[in-house]
């Protein structure tokens, strides 16, 4: 999957390429050129697909991660679909339909500011065990 690196991409995104290595039940792994991959993997001893607790935590710690990155409309245009998500979440109590995709959307859509970022990896490691 690719990022065109369009306006707005931010300095250091290099081509606004990443390369997502592999997705499958059991790891998620993401990382663009000159990043260093991070994987996550599930061992498959839990019960499953990941909750809306787990979900709401992945969420709340990738935007947690985001105030260190500096300003930039992106990084706003991002934080604001993870505060809607978490309100989702946090109001729900469940993972509604549409959800997951939407957070695959936005990490994919922001790659290149997020590719450095660990907890993007855990939140992408989350949504590849909820599937499609």
């Amino acid at each position: 999957m690719t990022h065109d690196g369009g306006a707005g991409a931010g300095s250091g995104a290099g081509t606004g390429e990443v390369r997502i290595n592999s997705v499958s039940n059991t790891a998620f792994s993401i990382g663009g050129t000159h990043i260093t991959n991070t994987s996550v993997h599930h061992d498959g001893t839990g019960a499953g697909a990941p909750g809306a607790e787990e979900l709401l935590e992945a969420v709340r710690e990738l935007r947690a991660a985001l105030v260190r990155l500096p300003r930039s409309a992106d990084r706003a245009a991002l934080d604001t679909e993870l505060d809607e998500a978490a309100g989702e979440l946090e109001g729900a109590g469940e993972i509604r339909p549409g959800l997951p995709a939407r957070l695959r959307g936005a990490l994919q859509r922001w790659a290149p500011l997020v590719e450095s970022v660990n907890a993007a990896a855990a939140l992408g490691g989350l949504l590849a065990a909820l599937g499609s």
